[in-house]
């Protein structure tokens, strides 16, 4: 199946490395320009270079996320210099794992802050581009411990526990204009957080794994190419599980 965003206006958080990057090369390989969104302007413009040596328009936007006014200014500024946008990919991510009662309240409230009421600001600053579009779609990027749980995360998934439930409302909210709302949950995903673990550690996480191997950026980045498509336009509300079987 061949699948082509030609021409689509995307707009991609924590676009500079590991998933993001991934995800913004894989919607310009299928033919959309993209707004590459992070905090690191040096990476997000190497990126930049991928994009365009594809053929393809890119916009380095570096911004703060928990940055509100700068978050709407943004977006309305690149939804004009694109002529709208119609796919917008909330990814941008910060973990501060730790206990719970070792756990700083400024910790939580700045992983909730970024992981999702970053995606509230980005998400609503575009809704109106999105509701424009005849191919509106949004795609959240959750995480299968925002479904389990995991020991020494609650902040991480709480915040993408939050994800998936404002996914859902937004797909009530948006179907009448034929905009989809979906979530991408991850499992183990070999990344640099995931190249910093042991041989040991590495091999421990696999065996909980029923496919028995960590997943690349580029299947993660896949699935979103297919949720941003024509293709899945009858597919909204939905929680896409990528993690080798790790959840099911």
């Amino acid at each position: 199946m061949q699948i082509s965003l030609l021409d689509r206006k995307a707009l991609v958080t924590g676009a500079s490395r590991g998933i993001g990057r991934a995800i913004a090369l894989g919607l310009a390989g299928a033919g959309a320009d993209v707004v590459l969104v992070a905090t690191n302007e040096a990476l997000l413009s190497e990126v930049a270079g991928e994009i365009e040596a594809l053929g393809r328009q890119a916009l380095v936007r570096p911004v703060d996320l928990r940055d509100g006014e700068a978050v709407t200014a943004m977006v309305k500024e690149v939804s004009k210099t694109l002529g709208g946008l119609d796919i917008v990919v909330n990814n941008a991510g910060i973990t501060a794992d730790n206990l719970l009662m070792r756990t700083k309240e400024a910790d939580w409230s700045r992983v909730l802050d970024v992981n999702l009421s970053g995606a509230f600001r980005v998400t609503k600053a575009a809704t109106r581009a999105l509701l424009k579009s005849k191919h509106g779609r949004l795609i959240n990027i959750s995480s299968v411990v925002g479904l389990t749980g995991n020991a020494g995360q609650s902040s991480y998934a709480a915040s993408k526990a939050g994800l998936i439930g404002f996914t859902k409302s937004l797909a009530q909210e948006f179907s009448s204009r034929g905009v989809t709302a979906n979530c991408v949950a991850p499992g183990f995903i070999e990344t640099d957080m995931t190249a910093a673990l042991t041989e040991e550690q590495q091999a421990m996480i696999c065996e909980r794994i029923p496919l028995g191997r960590v997943g690349s950026v580029g299947e993660i980045a896949a699935a979103c190419v297919f949720l941003a498509s024509d293709q899945a336009a009858y597919l909204t509300g939905t929680v896409l599980r990528i993690d080798g079987g790790l959840s099911m």
